[in-house]
């Protein structure tokens, strides 16, 4: 389910990103591709998951550690009618209380190291993104950037300075996208049969560590169908759709488009 984790961050860093004050795409972008990359970091949990995997020994043992810790954390607060497990995949990052604690943490880092301490967290998750996505997300998101960017550039001003820019201004909002990305991430596997325990601690029918998922009906198996065939092309066209200023294009397009067939029409009789 790595790519749907991957598609809807992207799609929740794009729609957020607005309502925190970010809106061209030398903030949006970075943004939206730090949302999209750590969309897959709970995932750290399990050593076969991209996110486990991305940069060899280094993230293997921050994955080996991750399961650790989230096994300790099971057998610790687990309630009385919760189910003999390791509590080491989907448990403790996959949690809102995860989100939000490295969201405080990579907040903070934004705030106190500036730009460049931004782009090293958007930059960490555009890898994550792309292992998942292919090398097209790099291709989308410069490609994304060059086109607003060449647009609002101002005389004299470089593409790096606008990034540099951009990504000033996105400052401590980093953090935002790694929680966003995050509990995006326990929102997807709640449709899924398995569920995800992203309420945590909160005690539900006994159990501290319960899966909240969708009614039986309407629940999804992991890389079936309904995921391939439904949910990641609707994700596809909403990465494109909410991106700066794109529906504003697409509409003068198919404006142009239907005066031009009109003309056509008019003449043709």
């Amino acid at each position: 389910m790595g790519r749907s984790h991957a598609l809807s961050g992207w799609c929740a860093g794009l729609a957020v990103a607005p309502f925190v004050g970010l809106n061209s795409v030398a903030e949006v972008v970075p943004f939206a591709a730090a949302t999209a990359g750590y969309a897959l970091l709970p995932d750290l949990d399990h050593p076969g998951a991209s996110a486990s995997r991305v940069l060899g020994p280094i993230t293997g043992f921050v994955s080996g550690a991750v399961r650790a810790f989230s096994g300790v954390v099971y057998a610790i607060t687990k309630g009385p009618r919760d189910e003999d497990s390791t509590g080491r995949h989907r448990h403790a990052s996959h949690t809102l209380a995860a989100a939000i604690a490295l969201g405080f943490l990579t907040s903070s880092v934004g705030a106190a190291g500036g730009w460049r301490a931004v782009l090293g967290v958007a930059l960490f998750g555009l890898i994550l993104a792309a292992d998942v996505l292919g090398d097209w997300v790099l291709t989308v998101v410069v490609g994304a950037g060059a086109w607003t960017l060449a647009g609002t550039w101002l005389p004299g001003t470089s593409a790096a300075q606008a990034l540099q820019g951009g990504l000033a201004e996105i400052g401590s909002w980093i953090g935002v996208a790694v929680a966003v990305g995050m509990f995006v991430h326990c929102l997807g596997d709640s449709l899924t049969r398995s569920g995800c325990p992203w309420l945590w601690p909160l005690p539900i029918r006994g159990e501290t560590w319960y899966e909240i998922r969708l009614p039986r009906g309407l629940r999804f198996r992991t890389g079936g169908w309904v995921e391939n065939l439904l949910i990641a092309p609707a994700l596809v066209v909403g990465s494109v759709l909410l991106l700066p200023g794109a529906v504003q294009i697409l509409h003068d397009f198919l404006a142009a488009l239907l005066s031009t067939t009109s003309v056509w029409i008019a003449g043709a009789n």
